[in-house]
């Protein structure tokens, strides 16, 4: 028996000798904390990092308004879905893990699309039995059920001061008045014009005169702007039932998609219980399935709990680092779903004794070969979604991740409501084992059936020491987890926002066999080791745009930054 199946023998007899189930309740317990939970000082002033300035500075108009941080965030998600829809929108949705200062509580809301009730997998194959990209990324096909405004409702009514008209008005505004699009956006529009093209509504919205919108002219939406007043005045039956949502179900229809009156009225956000690991004293708080990004990220910290990383060469520093995202993205095609439909083994995967086997299975100076599944050849992972964070002057935390899946979604917009849909169907396993437009492969606990969601990799996380906090996020499709994990190793490790933003990134998830590196994130020396121990290193572009906000309870100050990849973005402290 070669030494890997040895680890492999060892992993199965510490789960029998730990009593480990093959399946658990999905609800993710809380570990022990090891560090405080949240100082007595509250900051006295307020950070806010995203993708646009745009937005963050509407979150600091609501919070001059009276607002906390779930009310500054509302305004940020909304005004990003009118400035930023290549990545986020009124017809995606977002996964949001909150710290709740008044009671020193985490919660977690679940505001992930779902597939409409009459989802038939054929539609989605090719007539060999390969997987259709065209109905999975573009199209109403391609859409789940919009979450965000369900979300965003739920966010201001459960946790927010302020009516969603307040909230809601700066994205209002902005989409009536019109603003300037980024450099972003504009190449965004270029890139899918031919896909626009395929819809009239599409078309009228983002080709004004049939061509892109110039570089520095205003561009208004005024159509998201009225869908956005309906959800402002009336909640989220505004955009769920009445006028939008007949609309909505129309121009799906027509253009051959499959929604109904009732997918729309029977949406609802949800809220579930954060995942909790605890790390070198610090308490990562992040997103439960159905993101995978949470599990994969304690799981990948449990096995690294078991090494003294500083004490290590980079190139041996980093095997280790590989290794435990290898295994964690494993675990994520072959068990991760909807918890309102699949059970997980979660307690398993969670476990500090799952880790120790993983942990076994690790030889100190070779590289495990992904051969538990079949080699798929699969696209470079994305670099669409966004992320936010904010700190408010009472400690309050949030750190929401939002998306429309691939760039500008499925393209299709609704017509009169300027509702440009999500692709997130393609998050399912549309055919078991084989790749999505990331290269994420999925078993059948990720296969679409109506009312599931699909699996996600988004991974907002709240970090929280002794002395210092944090709140961290990224899009990136796949690449979330990796970036994040990352992110929050570095803030451990005594960075700030601005060095943890700008800091140089890898990936590694499973299949394909390959670690994708951004330049200068190793040495020469560093690298050349990394290929002896067996590892193929791919150079890749389109790194970037996470958003950090740390506060240093030492001196009570609080620090934002958003990523010198994005210049558009803006972290803020006022």
């Amino acid at each position: 028996m070669n030494t890997f199946l040895r680890g492999r023998a060892l992993l199965l007899g510490l789960l029998l000798a730990s009593g480990a189930a093959p399946a658990t309740d999905v609800t993710p317990k809380p570990a022990p904390a090891t560090a405080s939970v949240q100082p007595t000082q509250r900051p006295g002033h307020a950070g806010i990092a995203s993708a646009n300035f745009l937005a963050t500075n509407a979150g600091f108009e609501v919070l001059a308004k009276g607002g906390n941080a779930f009310d500054a965030a509302v305004a940020v998600a909304s005004t990003l879905s009118v400035v930023e829809p290549e990545s986020s929108g009124i017809g995606g949705g977002f996964m949001a893990t909150l710290h709740i200062a008044k009671d020193d509580s985490d919660a977690f809301i679940d505001a992930r699309e779902t597939a409409p009730m009459a989802v038939n997998p054929k539609d989605y194959l090719n007539p060999d039995g390969t997987p259709n990209r065209d109905t999975a990324l573009k199209g109403p096909l391609s859409a789940g059920i919009p979450g965000e405004p369900a979300g965003l409702a739920l966010l201001a009514k459960r946790y927010g001061r302020l009516p969603l008209s307040v909230s809601l008005a700066p994205a209002i505004r902005i989409a009536r008045d019109g603003f300037k699009p980024d450099s972003r956006l504009l190449g965004a529009i270029r890139d899918e014009q031919k896909n626009l093209e395929r819809w009239p509504a599409s078309a009228g919205k983002f080709l004004p005169g049939g061509k892109p919108p110039a570089d520095g002219a205003i561009w208004r939406d005024p159509d998201q702007a009225r869908t956005w007043e309906s959800i402002a005045q009336k909640g989220d039956d505004g955009f769920y039932r009445g006028e939008v949502a007949q609309k909505l179900v129309d121009a799906v229809r027509a253009a051959g998609g499959d929604w109904t009156l009732q997918d729309l009225a029977n949406y609802r956000a949800r809220e579930r219980t954060p995942i909790v690991v605890d790390y070198r004293g610090y308490r990562i708080v992040t997103a439960p399935p159905p993101s995978s990004g949470g599990v994969a990220i304690a799981e990948i910290l449990n096995i690294l709990h078991g090494y003294d990383l500083a004490k290590m060469d980079q190139a041996h520093r980093m095997h280790y680092v590989i290794e435990a995202m290898r295994r964690a993205f494993r675990d994520h095609n072959d068990y991760l779903g909807d918890p309102d439909f699949v059970k997980m083994p979660l307690d398993m995967l969670l476990s500090p004794y799952y880790a120790d086997g993983l942990r076994q299975s690790i030889l100190p100076d070779q590289a495990t070969p992904s051969s538990m599944l079949p080699h798929e050849s699969a696209h470079d992972p994305g670099m669409h979604t966004t992320h936010f964070s904010i700190i408010d002057k009472d400690g309050n935390m949030v750190a929401i991740t939002s998306t429309v899946n691939y760039i500008l979604g499925s393209t299709f917009v609704a017509k009169d409501t300027g509702v440009l849909l999500n692709d997130e169907m393609d998050d399912f396993a549309l055919v078991p084992d084989k790749p999505n437009v990331y290269g994420l492969l999925g078993s059948e606990a990720n296969a679409p059936v109506g009312g599931k969601r699909m699996l996600s990799s988004m991974s907002p996380s709240i970090v929280v020491g002794k002395d210092r906090s944090a709140v961290i996020g990224s899009p990136g499709g796949s690449t979330i987890i990796t970036q994040v994990l990352e992110g929050i190793l570095h803030f451990i490790d005594g960075e700030s926002a601005q060095q943890i933003t700008a800091a140089r990134r890898f990936h590694h998830q499973f299949l394909p066999d390959l670690v994708y590196v951004e330049d200068g994130v190793f040495d020469p020396a560093t690298s050349e080791q990394l290929k002896k121990m067996g590892y193929t290193l791919k150079p890749r572009e389109g790194w970037g745009f996470m958003n950090v906000v740390t506060w240093d309870h030492k001196t009570n100050t609080l620090d934002a930054a958003s990523d010198p990849r994005r210049p558009s973005g803006l972290g803020k402290v006022e």
